[in-house]
């Protein structure tokens, strides 16, 4: 390597460093609030909700979600504007002002649904912010980049979403087992939100050193900037065009991968299969550890055989993939079937006897602790409501909960969640390369931004709820949540097979 080449390597090196460090700590900053929906729900609503608390939170979170392409829109135009390094340094601002204050706010408890609606308002902030995020990250480490590595380039700020997920559950696990299950439910759930502010803290400091990009300030000293992003990127038919196709052909159907993958396989564990809090989150955790590094390794790929394959199969293998994994979810974790024939020992039962908040019905909780000979564990609680009107019947429930798993089922579930986080990298590895490449300088911010923002922000971030919703219809099953990403998948995947062109990397820094 010449002395010159690597100087380049290693200004990019600062570049990727500063640009992912900061994209780590947004997304870090915006998936604590799903890690921790089922927790938040008790707080921020009423403690008789039952399932619609869940429901109503996830609402919540998908809330964050479908504001990201206003904030596309709006941080995109900026950065077209005044440039790149400024635009996503306020955005990290926004993001970590605004998390910081969820970790702030009173439980329903003390302020009623003022709780929800205040965390709706910081979640919108939230979702408009990291619309101008990721599209300032990308495309500043891609003008960066010299041709022939963009695809390897820009995947190191693809690994950030991913490594934010897998910071935040490392987080989450760590402060529960420190100050204990009780204190985390009702109050050490605020700590993930309130440390961030420090993580920030750091990354502004770093992003506060950083040069704009030099294809921008080439652009901006001979005065060829756009005076009008939004207008030039939505009517100019040639441009629109390339958002649509970016929208339908590839970033539809790699929202809806990511988010399976990495945040419904995490609550259908949790939710469906009943896994302890800490036996789900370890699972993702050992899953995202394995399959971090083949972002970069399909990325780099992708400058040699081209974006379009390697994210269209990544798409296919998901819409295939998704049921029989998910049935083996169920199956393997069917505690009451095992049961039957594998029960080896229960513990005493530990009755607890309260009143229904805000009612005078008794309420008589016996928990039973139960070990299966193949290993696994898990407590089987009967609750009792006896009304304080003797007209009203008695009301009786069995409920499954805190399972954990033996060591061979422990180990394949680890295997079918890596490889569901593995399509993952495979449909978000390349994107931000062929994002760039689909626009000219004046107006990539705008043009990249959008597409990538309801393709991820709404299609993509609805899954949760949008499959939790589903599933809980009644005739449904737990698995027809499934397919509303399995639909939106395979649509994105007959778009892109038709419409997208293969090319490889190519000198759009015009």
């Amino acid at each position: 390597m010449s002395s010159s080449d690597k100087n380049v390597t290693q200004s990019i090196t600062q570049v990727i460093a500063a640009s992912s460090l900061g994209t780590l700590i947004e997304w870090y900053d915006f998936y604590i609030f799903g890690s921790l929906a089922v927790i938040i729900g008790q707080q921020l609503f009423p403690s008789d909700a039952g399932a619609s608390a869940l429901i109503n939170t996830l609402a919540i979170f998908a809330a964050g979600f479908i504001v990201r392409p206003f904030g596309a829109l709006v941080f995109g135009r900026l950065g077209d504007l005044i440039g790149r390094k400024y635009t996503f340094l306020l955005t990290l601002v926004l993001m970590g002002g605004s998390t910081f204050l969820i970790g702030l706010i009173p439980s329903y408890s003390s302020i009623g649904y003022a709780a929800p609606i205040l965390v709706l308002i910081l979640r919108l902030v939230q979702g408009l912010a990291l619309g101008g995020e990721y599209g300032g990250a990308a495309t500043y480490v891609a003008e960066h980049a010299p041709v022939g590595k963009r695809g390897f380039f820009t995947s190191w700020i693809q690994t950030t979403a991913t490594l934010g997920l897998f910071l935040s559950l490392g987080i989450i696990v760590l402060t529960k087992n420190t100050i204990g299950a009780e204190a985390f439910a009702d109050w050490g759930w605020r700590i993930p939100f309130l440390v961030s502010i420090l993580l920030v803290g750091v990354s502004i400091y770093i992003r506060m050193k950083m040069h704009e990009s030099p294809v921008f300030t080439k652009l901006k000293s001979e005065g060829k900037i756009s005076s009008n992003p939004l207008k030039e990127s939505f009517q100019k038919k040639a441009n629109f065009k390339m958002v649509l196709l970016a929208l339908f052909g590839a970033t539809m159907g790699q929202g809806v991968i990511w988010y399976t993958g990495q945040f419904y396989a995490q609550s259908f564990l949790e939710n469906t299969c009943k896994l302890d809090f800490n036996e789900s989150r370890y699972v993702l955790l050992w899953a995202i550890l394995f399959a971090t590094p083949f972002f970069v390794v399909f990325g780099s790929w992708s400058d040699k055989v081209g974006r379009k394959w390697i994210m269209l199969v990544g798409m296919l293998l998901g819409v295939i993939c998704y049921r029989p994994i998910y049935q083996y979810f169920i199956d393997a974790t069917n505690v009451k079937e095992f049961e039957k024939t594998e029960l080896l020992t229960s513990s005493v039962p530990v009755v607890e006897r309260s009143l229904v908040s805000g009612k005078q019905d008794s309420l008589i909780t016996t928990t039973t602790l139960k070990t299966l000979n193949n290993g696994m564990t898990f407590k089987e609680a009967k609750v009792v409501i006896i009304p304080e009107d003797v007209l009203v019947p008695v009301k009786e429930e069995t409920v499954i909960k805190d399972v954990t798993l033996s060591g061979s089922t422990y180990v394949m579930i680890i295997f079918l969640v890596f490889f569901q986080v593995l399509l993952v990298t495979m449909v978000y590895g390349p994107i931000a390369a062929f994002l760039v490449e689909l626009f000219p300088t004046q107006i990539r911010y705008t043009s990249m931004s959008l597409p990538y923002h309801i393709g991820n922000g709404v299609f993509g971030g609805l899954v949760p709820f949008i499959a939790t919703l589903v599933a809980s219809f009644s005739g449904s099953t737990p698995l027809s949540g499934l397919w509303y990403p399995i639909g939106i998948a395979a649509l994105s995947f007959v778009i892109g097979a038709i419409y997208i062109d293969n090319k490889g990397d190519s000198n759009v820094m015009d």
